[in-house]
């Protein structure tokens, strides 16, 4: 689950026709709440497992619609790049290719996107600890899953399920569906590795909890300062943001490759 940021880019703007767009499961609405500071700050903070000089980093973000998942990594210490951040997104920023996402299986992209490493977007975050040997090695699966993950299909295979793969080839347990909000996948996935295995059974309400938050989408970035959209470049209005309403969780036991996923993207 992936938009480009609001203040960007003008090609955002097409975004709110397109999300009168009957979508598969989903259904779209207003939101209108603020993110107060507090929540912001909480939201970054890092909960760490493992050991060793260099980390992989589970996030999600904010975005205009349900939000994003990806990874970044590096040495501890050293502030990452884009090129240590790998997650998959429908490729470009034409919002057509987000919507074509929900019905088709359509180009991808499999690196940084707009916000991954801006603090102010994140919403959830899982720190991993590991040595140099685990960290080239894990380094080596990801630039081949992203070699090979040419598409993103909201159903197929979303961002959640790339996610997935590159937890469970690092020995990490990973949410039982893929088909739930980018935040309740990360903070499921750092609650079932850090101690606290009834996370699992949580999945479901954690989710119906998320559908009816309103500070998640563009509009509560907007109303909380974080962007400015009057700042585009063709200063055209904005419209009110859509907030993307996920149906039921899909839980399964296949393997996250392939089971099937909600819009992770």
């Amino acid at each position: 689950m992936r938009r480009k940021l609001t203040g960007r880019s003008s090609s955002t703007r097409l975004l709110f026709p397109l999300a009168m767009i009957a979508l598969t499961g989903l259904g779209l609405s207003v939101a209108s709440a603020q993110t107060s500071s507090q929540s912001q700050n909480s939201r970054s903070a890092t909960a760490t497992s493992g050991s060793g000089q260099y980390y992989f980093e589970f996030r999600s973000r904010q975005s205009w619609d349900y939000g994003h998942t990806f990874v970044v990594f590096g040495r501890v210490g050293e502030p990452p790049s884009k090129k240590n951040v790998a997650g998959l997104s429908p490729k470009g920023d034409d919002p057509r290719m987000w919507v074509m996402g929900h019905y088709v299986p359509v180009p991808s992209d499999t690196g940084w996107t707009d916000g991954d490493l801006e603090d102010k977007y994140t919403t959830s975050r899982y720190r991993v600890l590991v040595s140099k040997e685990q960290y080239d090695r894990t380094v080596a699966y990801i630039r081949q899953l992203q070699a090979k993950s040419t598409t993103w299909s909201v159903e197929l295979y979303n961002c959640n399920a790339f996610v997935a793969d590159i937890a469970h080839f690092m020995g990490l347990q990973a949410p039982s569906s893929t088909w739930i909000y980018p935040k309740v996948f990360v903070t499921n996935m750092r609650k079932i590795n850090t101690g606290h295995p009834e996370a699992a059974n949580e999945l479901v309400s954690e989710n119906v909890k998320e559908m009816s938050n309103p500070t998640r989408d563009g509009r509560a970035m907007i109303n909380a300062g974080l962007i400015h959209p009057d700042t585009r470049s063709n200063n055209a209005p904005v419209g009110p943001a859509p907030n993307v309403t996920i149906g039921a969780v899909r839980v399964s036991n296949r393997p996250a490759s392939s089971a099937g996923r909600l819009p992770g993207e």
